[in-house]
């Protein structure tokens, strides 16, 4: 089952399921965080409480994308409590990829994203009741630097860079109970600064402090183990750049558990009523093939596991100003 949320033509805010090229609306409910908490609290999953509140009216679909009603997935009433999160060095990539990877291993003198890339090849994977080695990790930012489909990510003039990246995010939010709930899953775009990581490996987590966009479908249920997918860069209605991606983890060098299990073992991590999106990683991206994106760039990821692609246009942006006050 997919799902989306798109504003209305009256201005308000609608969930739906997908079918087909229609939407149909699911009637009691304005957002999927509100559903989500009721399933919680009635201990049932989502698909049976949109199978019990759908309605029978249906929307177009391709016309809610062309006027540019789509919303992400799902969102926190407020922010500050939505967590953007993610971690790197998860896919084993290509076969050319691989290849490369393991000619490396064999180097005496590793670098560090070697050294933890090794790691995960050998403890990524635990077996049930065991933990695994823990993967890189990243924070990126709350829920203001959350794009919509089809919206314009920025390039803010302090950075040197910004490129796609191609992932799977999981979205979760926390119980009362302090548990970690699954929601589902989304195409994501995590959005990064490449130049400016590779200067210094130290530089990783300004280099994440960026936009990011997910959706504009949300995946119920269990993610397939092979999940195939094409990210473009389009320049003037022209494919300069594209490639197919590989997720799921047939292609990955750590379990979905082991990763959701070293984001969430800290209590920071755990609020009751707090949204989380953590992207998974990849292993395809236009920077590593050299490619300089420019303003006004479209970048596409699309997926048949997630319905409709996403889409976000680079959009240059001078920031404000700053001046630190003095109390």
């Amino acid at each position: 089952m997919r799902v989306v949320q798109f504003i209305t033509l009256e201005g308000k805010n609608a969930v739906a399921q997908v079918s087909g090229e229609m939407l149909q609306l699911i009637s009691n409910f304005s957002s999927f965080y509100e559903m989500a908490q009721r399933a919680i609290s009635e201990g049932i999953t989502l698909e049976k409480l949109i199978e019990t509140n759908l309605s029978s009216e249906q929307v177009d679909y391709v016309g809610v994308i062309k006027s540019n009603r789509l919303l992400s997935p799902i969102h926190h009433p407020d922010p500050a409590h939505f967590w953007i999160t993610g971690t790197g060095l998860t896919h084993s990539g290509s076969a050319a990829t691989r290849d490369a990877m393991h000619k490396a291993l064999e180097k005496e003198d590793l670098s560090d994203s070697m050294k933890i890339f090794k790691m995960g090849l050998a403890g990524g994977k635990p077996k049930d009741g065991e933990r695994g080695v823990q993967p890189e990790w990243f924070y990126k930012g709350n829920g203001t630097i959350v794009v919509p489909p089809n919206g314009e990510i920025d390039l803010p003039d302090y950075a040197l860079d910004g490129g796609e990246e191609p992932e799977i995010a999981g979205l979760y939010l926390i119980g009362a109970d302090r548990n970690p709930y699954r929601i589902g899953y989304a195409l994501g775009n995590e959005y990064s600064d490449h130049v400016m990581e590779r200067i210094n490996y130290l530089y990783l987590a300004h280099s994440k402090l960026r936009q990011c966009s997910f959706g504009p479908e949300l995946l119920l249920g269990d993610l397939p183990k092979t999940v195939k997918g094409n990210v473009s860069v389009i320049r003037n209605q022209e494919t300069i750049w594209s490639k197919e991606f590989l997720s799921g983890e047939n292609h990955m060098i750590h379990s979905f558990d082991n990763l959701e299990y070293h984001h969430f073992k800290y209590d920071l991590f755990r609020s009751p009523g707090d949204l989380h999106c953590h992207f998974f990683g990849t292993a395809t991206f236009s920077f590593s093939d050299g490619i300089k994106v420019k303003e006004g760039d479209e970048f596409q990821i699309e997926s048949n596991t997630f319905g409709k692609s996403l889409r976000n246009t680079l959009k240059k942006r001078e920031n404000k100003s700053l001046k630190i006050k003095k109390l």
